[in-house]
């Protein structure tokens, strides 16, 4: 039996590509996964991210390249792979009819453990994930953040080296969000890598250590959140003026004072620029008190991670709405 190298990436791909039809979903993309972090794939739907997970979970054969998990190829050693794995999709894959609990021991008897080593593991995820007093309840009466909690349990029934999170928060309120980010952060400090695709951009802020943005099948960046925000600028200038009939003069005065193009908000009374030399903000505060205009509040921050994504696309994250590429079948 080939033994796993230590060494070794938790995942490396090289030009993998996939493509249905003419589609090309995965368009050689290249990552790099280091052990025992957190990395994001970013990317609006029908990026290419779903299929991305497929092929490096044995779920879908590459058309081109290479793809290791672990130090073993997700083709010649699938067998490894799928030993050393496990998978969270968009859509949990739970029984609705039955209990929490149920649910769980099924699961774990599938996995060779006896009823009652099942049913053991099974309350010890139940109560660590906050489910214990729905244990007996049947899954269709839970709420949609208790399903993805209980997703995630039944994935760590026998601990995975690596962790994949398909979009585990599609749909949840901010409150369920941070639970399951919550027991994310938990099972890295336990160990296991986790790979999270995500079209949140909040969410691959607050989680990930490294940051893949796809696009159309590409990775378009890569890096930490702090790499990817000073890629497209070294700041973002906010500004609030007290009158809103003096908007539009001080986006001109900004414009001729920073030398860039300005933004004015949905907020009738805010405007904001991209900055790539801060010298200019002082001239240009400095500008619009000369012309009498009155600030209520100005800041200088680093750009956000939708500003990183507008700059690098051409669109915001959520503009896109199109289908996740379409699954092979054969």
């Amino acid at each position: 039996m080939k033994e796993k190298n230590e060494d070794t990436w938790a995942i490396e791909t090289t030009d993998l590509v996939k493509h249905f039809g003419d589609n090309r979903a995965v368009d050689g993309v290249n990552l790099k996964v280091k052990k025992g972090s957190i990395y994001g794939v970013l990317g609006p739907n029908g990026a290419g991210k779903t299929t991305a997970i497929r092929m490096l979970t044995t779920l879908l054969k590459p058309d081109a390249g290479t793809a290791n998990v672990l130090g073993f190829d997700v083709i010649k050693d699938a067998n490894q792979v799928k030993q050393r794995i496990s998978l969270t999709g968009q859509f949990a894959s739970l029984d609705e009819d039955l209990s929490g609990l149920e649910n769980m021991v099924m699961i774990g008897r599938l996995l060779g453990f006896s009823r009652k080593e099942a049913k053991q593991r099974g309350m010890e995820l139940l109560m660590a994930f906050g489910l214990q007093d729905a244990a007996k309840r049947q899954v269709k009466n839970y709420s949609g953040g208790m399903r993805r909690r209980l997703d995630i349990a039944a994935s760590i029934i026998v601990s995975p080296e690596i962790l994949f999170l398909d979009e585990p928060t599609t749909g949840l309120d901010p409150r369920s969000r941070n639970q399951v980010w919550d027991i994310i952060r938990l099972l890295v400090d336990a160990g296991t890598t986790v790979l999270l695709t995500t079209q949140y951009l909040d969410e691959a802020d607050q989680l990930a250590d490294r940051i893949a943005v796809i696009d159309h099948g590409e990775v378009i960046a890569e890096g930490t959140s702090s790499e990817l925000k000073a890629s497209v600028g070294s700041g973002k200038l906010h500004v609030r003026v007290l009158n809103p009939d003096m908007r539009d003069r001080a986006a001109e005065i900004l414009k001729e004072s920073i030398e860039a193009d300005v933004h004015l908000a949905s907020d009738p009374l805010v405007i904001t620029a991209q900055v790539s030399d801060h010298s200019r903000v002082a001239r240009a505060l400095t500008a619009l008190e000369s012309a009498e205009i009155t600030m209520t509040d100005f800041s200088l921050g680093q750009p956000s991670l939708d500003e990183v994504f507008l700059t690098l696309t051409g669109k915001p994250a959520e503009a896109e709405n199109e289908v996740e590429e379409v699954e092979e079948t054969a």
